[in-house]
């Protein structure tokens, strides 16, 4: 189980496959009586549901993330249309899977989506900077950077790092071009967090206590780690800032001990 959750793509194939073989199993036995009855037609589209609902449920008991089972539900669906295609040029379904790699590529490989942080964070993060006369800001997973541009400025720096090629390339043109913050091509394991006041992460439950670990190691005492959402498993956090935007953010403060 462990390793599946540390490579949460194979457990969504395995996911796949073993619903496939109840699916085929069932087939076989009920499909001459249901074809009969029905017709073709509706008994590939209660397949096709039952396909995804298998694979979802298998994919949760199987322990990984939430979005890796609404892929599994879409993805059934996703094939029967690329089939019926039929003779459909494949270079729609070539770039499609281009820029979904240029946005989530680090999705399988760290088990961390693209979140956008709202304005509504932005403010709370940079009224927590002002109350702790902080002036070091670092955002790990900085996405399209919208943070860091939002906490750059007035004596403050701002650092992003982000790893997903075009997340990247649009975040350090935006910065370039405002002149707010400072964006790296670094994955989040391999930032220097040393200086930081404060370090910002909207990641998902996977990595937190690895994210914990790196903060204990290296970020200086007095510093903070806050979390958008998730919470570090078995740790309470030092205080929890519940903000009134319409996504109900909930904030987690973790104070660094010297």
């Amino acid at each position: 189980m462990h390793f599946l959750r540390a490579t949460p793509i194979l457990g969504a194939l395995l996911a796949q496959a073993l619903a496939a073989l109840v699916l085929a199993g069932l087939l076989q036995a009920l499909l001459p009586e249901l074809a009969g009855r029905f017709g073709i037609a509706p008994v590939i589209g209660a397949a096709l549901v039952l396909q995804a609902l298998l694979s979802a449920g298998l994919t949760r008991a199987l322990g990984l993330a939430v979005w890796w089972q609404w892929i599994a539900l879409a993805f059934p669906f996703a094939v029967a249309l690329a089939l019926a295609a039929g003779s459909l040029p494949a270079w729609p379904f070539g770039l499609a899977f281009l820029l979904l790699y240029l946005f989530f590529s680090n999705t399988a490989r760290e088990r961390v989506p693209l979140y956008l942080s709202n304005r509504a964070t932005i403010e709370a993060l940079g009224r927590l900077m002002r109350e702790r006369s902080a002036s070091h800001f670092i955002d790990l997973g900085s996405g399209l950077g919208g943070v860091v541009r939002g906490i750059a400025g007035d004596g403050r720096k701002a650092e992003g790092y982000e790893t997903a090629p075009m997340a990247f390339l649009i975040s350090a043109i935006l910065s370039k071009l405002t002149g707010r913050g400072q964006i790296y091509r670094r994955d989040i394991w391999s930032a220097d967090i040393t200086e930081a006041d404060l370090v910002y992460v909207f990641l998902s439950p996977e990595p937190m206590p690895m994210v914990h670990d790196k903060a204990r190691r290296e970020m200086k005492p007095g510093s903070l780690l806050v979390s958008n959402s998730f919470a570090i498993p078995g740790l309470d956090a030092d205080e929890i800032w519940d903000l009134s935007d319409r996504r109900k953010t909930r904030l987690y403060l973790y104070a660094m001990k010297g």
